[in-house]
């Protein structure tokens, strides 16, 4: 038997955007991010959440099946951790790697691995998501 625990979080403690495939979206993404960090008082967490967003949505861009067809959702999620999502419209699973110090690429993952404390991939019926979560105790805005 499998039982599982479900509650809601309440509308503002969520956000969301629809994200073009076009790579000069993605300051806009961290900058939309940092102010709504701003807004639920979770200031201190805005550096690494920054640089988690910057390297998942830029992956969804370049690695993600066209994403101008389906569209790149990125979503923040506060509740007893910061979740944070992007979605793309492809099923290829991420890999983590250490990339080598000649090699120009493949840090991404790693890095966003170093700043959360959990991360992991689901699949839909029209892709991926990849979820990173960070703690939030302590940070303020709990």
């Amino acid at each position: 038997m499998l039982l599982a625990r479900t509650r809601a979080v309440p509308a503002e403690h969520t956000a969301v955007w629809t994200l073009s495939g076009d790579p000069a979206g993605v300051s806009g993404a961290r900058e939309a991010v940092c102010r709504r960090l701003a807004d639920w008082g979770l200031h201190a967490l805005a550096p690494a959440t920054e640089l988690i967003v910057s390297k998942l949505v830029t992956n969804a861009i370049r690695h993600g099946s066209d994403p101008t067809a389906t569209g790149i959702r990125l979503r923040l999620i506060r509740d007893r951790v910061l979740v944070c999502e992007v979605s793309d419209g492809s099923n290829t699973q991420p890999r983590l790697r250490e990339a080598d110090t000649t090699d120009e690429n493949g840090r991404g993952l790693f890095l966003v691995a170093r700043l959360c404390t959990r991360w992991g991939s689901r699949y839909g019926t029209r892709g991926k998501t990849i979820w990173t979560e960070q703690p939030i105790e302590g940070v303020g805005g709990s």
